[in-house]
């Protein structure tokens, strides 16, 4: 399976294309967007990364879904669903963990609000699973509100890269 592609008001949300990856490498790069998960992250990481989004899709039926702009056409985050098999204190299984990450220049648009929302709809709909979870570092608080804005609520701490985390759960309705 490939990522089916969702459209919302401002964004377009399809796979990854190979085109997207300078301005992924530079998302993962950049200090301040690595500022809640630790040291920013080489090319060959990224890459790693950029590579595990088609994987997840073809493999499980789920993943990350580029976020592009519609004005602008540029490729300005991901979100979705992944299976990281993180090996936390807190067993959250096999559900999918929901993620959302945006290029620096794209905070404090609503850009999160409007990607998340279009892929919970889809997860809904789509994904055999009771529930959801989303790890977010301690010290993010402005991800820690987007979850709480999609029905998500906090459900354990863990320490993750060395960094106390939250752990937040969603039902499905």
């Amino acid at each position: 399976m490939s990522a089916p592609v969702l459209e919302t008001e401002r964004l377009i949300l399809r796979g990854h294309r190979l085109e997207d990856f300078p301005a992924y490498a530079a998302m993962w790069a950049d200090p301040l967007f690595m500022r809640h998960m630790g040291p920013p992250r080489s090319p060959e990481e990224s890459w790693s990364r950029f590579l595990r989004n088609e994987g997840m899709w073809s493999l499980l039926g789920q993943g990350l879904w580029a976020v592009e702009e519609k004005a602008s056409g540029a490729f300005i985050g991901d979100c979705g669903f992944m299976q990281n098999r993180r090996g936390l204190a807190i067993d959250c299984g096999d559900q999918p963990e929901a993620g959302w990450t945006f290029v620096t220049a794209a905070h404090g648009r609503g850009f999160g609000s409007e990607a998340a929302k279009a892929a919970i709809a889809w997860a809904d709909k789509h994904l055999d699973a009771p529930r959801t979870w989303c790890l977010i570092a301690e010290s993010n608080a402005v991800s820690q509100k987007l979850a709480a804005q999609m029905g998500y609520r906090q459900s354990g701490h863990v320490t993750h890269l060395d960094k106390p985390a939250l752990i937040f759960t969603r039902e499905r309705p």
